[in-house]
């Protein structure tokens, strides 16, 4: 098998967009949290907090004949796969357009102004509120095909749509890929566009916080007084390389990825499983060879709501005990679903690297139901370590774990 490096990092995040302003905000202990005024339009929706990235402005050649089939999703994917290519040094290198570098990339769904106009034509009986790109623009597979196109890449496309696990299995699928020698090169990732659309999904679940007038204090990830998740949206690309391929052309190499796992719980659609989880983790561990005890640090998928908080830690503890140092990142972007595992991915490779770790946000008070974990709390902490997991749940069941080495 062929051993797989990661080359370039991008990311677009409610509270940053690339690494020194993301661990600036991260250190300041403050999360990206805003009050949505829009959405009280919405009768009955209570939540009205999303984490939202900032607007950013799009470089000359993002032109419209050049992005005209692409909704805000493609729009951040892209951009987030043109930096990760910047800090890779393959902005227009000619391994991009000669079919041996693809793009694996997912996200919960389409952009969701682009479903609207279906539902409009769907309710109205008329097909007056569509327009040439909408369905090009609300496909599952838009950043995939988006980033392809924009850059000439004629290698594989591999979409994920698997909700909150669609970044972390794109980037997964694209590291098995690589290690089997199909691909040189693959821009692996995940994005997400923000829509009221989603929190009233979470909604009716009973999982999303109503904490309006203390943005501040909420997400809580595995505290007693959370009351669930916020929504947030983002995006974040890896260029992830095959080993002698990099060092051929003389790349920095900022990681390596040694581990992977998923599977099923094949039970239940948004009621997690922790037997199943705990396999997943066991799943990576065997990938990469390793005893529980090399993890130095986890990323926890810590969506502050309750059964994935509670199957969450007792899964962990299964594994590796109580004394992996552990926090979720979700306490400061929210939960921005099909992005959330390759921003957490690059977050955990960065920290690793710098050797200081993000505290949980709001953990004041661990629910007595999840596991007493080593949850890293405070001002955050240095771990001097060359090996970290980072680990995601999704709708369906759907489990995903990663696991990166420092490079040195």
């Amino acid at each position: 098998m062929r051993r797989v490096v990661v080359t370039g990092l991008g990311a677009l995040t409610p509270v940053g967009n690339d690494w020194p302003s993301i661990e600036a905000h991260l250190r300041s202990l403050r999360n990206g949290v805003s009050y949505m005024a829009g959405w009280e339009i919405y009768e009955g929706l209570r939540c009205r907090l999303a984490a939202v990235v900032p607007e950013f402005p799009l470089p000359a050649h993002y032109n419209r004949q050049r992005t005209r089939g692409m909704g805000r999703v493609s729009l951040l994917a892209t951009y987030a796969s043109e930096l990760a290519l910047a800090d890779a040094g393959l902005l227009g290198n000619p391994v991009l357009t000669g079919g041996r570098a693809g793009v694996a990339y997912g996200s919960s769904s389409g952009s969701p102004p682009s479903i609207i106009e279906f539902g409009e034509m769907l309710i109205n009986h008329r097909t007056g509120s569509m327009r040439a790109n909408t369905y090009v623009r609300m496909m599952p597979h838009t950043t995939a095909v988006s980033i392809g196109i924009f850059f000439g890449m004629t290698g594989r496309i591999i979409p994920s749509s698997s909700a909150c696990t669609s970044g972390s299995l794109s980037i997964g699928y694209a590291y098995e890929s690589i290690q089997r020698g199909l691909q040189d090169v693959i821009l692996a990732g995940g994005a997400e566009e923000i829509s009221p659309s989603q929190a009233a999904v979470f909604e009716t679940l009973y999982a999303t916080s109503e904490r309006n007038d203390d943005i501040g204090a909420t997400p809580r990830p595995f505290d007693r007084n959370r009351d669930g998740l916020v929504i947030g949206e983002g995006a974040a690309t890896l260029v992830l390389e095959e080993l002698e391929h990099a060092q051929a052309r003389g790349a920095r190499i900022l990681a390596e990825i040694v581990g992977f796992g998923t599977n099923s719980d094949g039970r239940h659609v948004t009621q997690p499983a922790q037997e199943t989880m705990a396999t997943c983790l066991r799943l990576a561990l065997a990938d990469a060879n390793l005893a529980p005890e090399a993890i130095g640090y986890i990323n926890a998928h810590g969506t502050a709501t309750e059964a994935g908080d509670i199957a969450e830690s007792n899964a962990t503890a299964d594994v590796f005990g109580r004394h992996i140092p552990i926090s979720s990142l979700k306490s400061y972007t929210g939960h921005t679903l099909g992005a959330c595992g390759a921003i957490e991915a690059v977050a955990a490779i960065q920290m690793m690297r710098n050797g200081w770790f993000a505290p949980n946000l709001n953990l004041d008070d661990l629910d007595p139901r999840c596991a007493p974990l080593d949850y890293i709390t405070g001002a955050g902490r240095g771990i001097d370590t060359d090996l970290v997991m980072s680990n995601n749940f999704a709708f369906g069941g759907v489990n995903s774990s990663l696991i990166f080495r420092r490079w040195t």
